[in-house]
């Protein structure tokens, strides 16, 4: 029993650190070939020498219209809803794929290394058995 616990936490830290590898190996390609600007702005503007994109969502008529159609909730959930979708793309995606890969490679080490020792293991197997003799 305690071998096959053995090869089980070496199974799963190999896969922790697989997970971690081609995760952050994604990460980073992503991160690499994206680009932050946003295919649908409106106009851009011209502030201090920079120059930013406007966005829909950022116009006066675009939040007149939500809050016409559904009140100030309705901006909020808008708002919530813009920037839950601006993290997968660009670069704010990378940083998920990310963050994602090191939480489940966690899990799996964390896994691994938290199963239940054989000694434990068969102890209790011992207990049952002899709780099954004195109640039959």
């Amino acid at each position: 029993m305690k071998r096959e616990t053995s090869r089980l936490q070496t199974f799963l830290s190999i896969v922790s650190a697989l997970i971690m590898i081609s995760g952050l190996g994604s990460a980073a390609y992503i991160y690499q070939k994206a680009v932050n600007e946003p295919a649908d702005a409106l106009r851009d503007r011209m502030e201090g020498g920079s120059v930013y994109q406007i966005q829909p969502e950022d116009s006066k008529k675009y939040q007149r219209d939500i809050e016409a159609i559904s009140g100030k909730a309705g901006l909020v959930v808008a708002d919530f809803r813009n920037k839950l979708a601006a993290l997968w793309q660009g670069k704010s995606l990378a940083y998920m794929v990310a963050a994602v890969s090191i939480l489940i490679s966690f899990a799996f080490y964390f896994a691994a290394n938290h199963l239940p020792s054989a000694s434990n293991t068969e102890g209790h197997s011992r207990l049952d058995r002899n709780e099954r003799g004195k109640s039959d």
